[in-house]
């Protein structure tokens, strides 16, 4: 087991300039014009656009970096104006043009323009980490970037595309994702190393326009977030976020109740049943847009057979853990597509599977071991993780699979993952979109099954798992013009994809908080967290 020490930091309230050490007495109220979270966030790795991939580093980059639309917060599946005031999109729809706001300055007061916004974009696709594959997979490539991303003056971005992709895909694609943010050109270039167009330096430093700026970052210790003072649109209502790691849900609730933290972002469902209905507390959660799922590598020579992974399926107690792991945490659903997107299975079809030894056996003994096998599962520190897998494990030995859990950082599960070394593993994925496709591209699609071709933020090419019927299912439903059509098309293949695939998906995830009744106007979808939005009062007054 991973253990962590974990420091009590707590943050002084005076209006001084931040130093480099914060530190505060024990049981101190949180400041008033802070908001202070307790969050795992030792997956953190990087603040690159270009490269990030965890779920906790694309929040905090959502806040500190603005994209060129952004989600609806009251409707997700609407695109509302951000960096851009405004869009407009050709006949053919093959052409998208921005037109940006005016006034726009990086943190420090230096002018930033769409200019520098398309060299972003570009960037993405010529340094060719996981991220580029949300803009190749629209056809921009190293060749043609940049003619096909340009800027016609300081204040117009262009778009033009290889196909009539659906106009509103491409804006919550490509529009509201961390890869249209507009970073600092001159900056980064002045700290680029070896030609990387400032990759290491954005390793632990942001450099875009937002309305936060990250001052400081102690890996696996914290995280401050300071308001922007030069930001082009609202001002945020707090001056600072401060985001402490602490892993253990336990200590999360201890600091919640004590009033040493505002937000507790990991607590486990015994944790926030208690805490529900509490004075002074409260729990508040939204169905988001991340999957909880085992993944198996289909080039082991037990796992590429696709009835052993079948098999894995039926050992899996989604009511069950539903009722007691998972209340609170997230929902039984099986399809890659998740609830909510456009294109998915109901309730009842996206999830067709239950416990069933039997079944399990059955499939077992087809595939050739009718006395089971052996197995590694990786698995993180996300609270659910062990409770999940320890049932799975139990299950399993009912029909002669051994399953040995081997628990790590989230940090080094991730790297094991998305370097092919493991044989089955248990992390969530979340996509960007609130659309089949969003799913279909990464957790079905691989493009490119070479070990060399390196497409880490592809969850199919993480699992080896290349179907080339299923490749030519994406592709199509992408491209389908009728809406109707287009959904059948995703029924059929999500329900393909559950007999055969790579992964036995488990649960749709809540995204879940226990808070202090401080805390007014916390604002989330499925797809964004507003800091910026989120205000405090003084409980004793009120």
């Amino acid at each position: 087991m991973i253990t962590r020490r974990i420091s009590r930091i707590g943050f002084i309230a005076a209006a001084a300039a931040l130093s480099a050490s914060i530190s505060l007495p024990a049981r101190a109220a949180t400041p008033d014009t802070a908001l202070v979270m307790a969050w795992n966030i030792d997956a953190i790795s990087t603040f690159d656009p270009a490269q990030i991939g965890e779920v906790v580093t694309s929040e905090l980059m959502q806040n500190t970096c603005d994209s060129l639309v952004d989600f609806d917060p009251k409707d997700e599946s609407k695109a509302v104006p951000l960096l851009a005031k405004s869009w407009d999109v050709s006949e053919d729809r093959k052409q998208i043009t921005f037109h940006l706001n005016t006034g726009l300055k990086f943190p420090g007061g230096a002018p930033a323009t769409a200019k520098e916004l398309a060299w972003s974009m570009q960037r993405v696709v010529l340094l060719g980490y996981g991220n580029a594959a949300t803009l190749t997979e629209y056809g921009f490539s190293k060749d043609n970037v940049k003619e096909r991303i340009t800027a016609t003056d300081d204040n117009t971005l262009v778009l033009s595309l290889d196909n009539p992709y659906p106009t509103n895909l491409i804006l919550q694609a490509i529009g509201a994702n961390r890869v249209s943010a507009l970073l600092d050109q001159k900056t980064l270039i002045s700290k680029e190393i070896n030609g990387d167009m400032g990759n290491k330096y954005l390793a632990t430093n942001t450099a875009c326009v937002g309305p936060y700026k990250l001052v400081q970052w102690n890996s696996g210790e914290s995280i401050v977030l300071q308001a922007n003072e030069d930001y082009y649109g609202a001002k945020p209502k707090l001056k600072r976020v401060l985001i402490r790691h602490v892993a253990e849900p336990g200590t999360q609730r201890l600091l919640l109740t004590q009033g040493d933290i505002d937000i507790a972002r990991d607590l486990s469902p015994d944790d926030l049943a208690d805490l529900d209905g509490k004075p002074g507390l409260k729990v508040e959660r939204v169905l988001k847009p991340q999957l909880f799922f085992w993944t198996f590598n289909a080039a082991d020579p037990i796992f590429k057979n696709e009835k052993v992974r079948l098999a894995m399926r039926y050992l899996i107690d989604y009511d069950g853990l539903a009722k007691s792991v998972m209340t609170y945490l997230g929902v039984p659903r099986a399809s890659f597509a998740q609830l909510g997107a456009t294109g998915a299975l109901d309730t009842k079809e996206g999830q067709p599977f239950k416990l069933d030894i039997e079944k399990a056996k059955a499939l077992l003994t087809e595939a050739g071991y009718p006395d089971g096998f052996e197995a590694n599962v990786l698995i993180g520190t996300l609270p659910h993780s062990a409770p999940i897998a320890q049932s799975i494990q139990q299950n399993a030995s009912k029909v002669g699979v051994k399953l040995n859990l081997e628990r790590m950082a989230n940090a080094q599960l991730f790297a094991r993952i998305r370097g092919r070394e493991f044989q089955t593993g248990m992390l969530a994925w979340q996509t960007g979109v609130p659309d089949a496709h969003g799913n279909a591209s990464r957790l079905v699609y691989n493009p490119d099954n070479r070990p060399e071709a390196k497409l880490t933020q592809i969850p199919a090419w993480r699992s080896a798992y290349q179907n080339e019927d299923f490749n030519k299912q994406v592709k199509a439903a992408l491209l389908e013009g009728d809406p109707a059509k287009r959904n059948e098309l995703y029924y059929a293949l999500q329900k393909d994809v559950m007999q055969q695939g790579p992964m036995a998906i488990m649960f749709q995830m809540y995204n879940t908080v226990g808070m202090s009744g401080k805390v007014k106007d916390w604002t989330w979808n499925g797809f964004r967290v507003y800091y910026d939005l989120v205000s405090k009062y003084d409980l004793v007054s009120k």
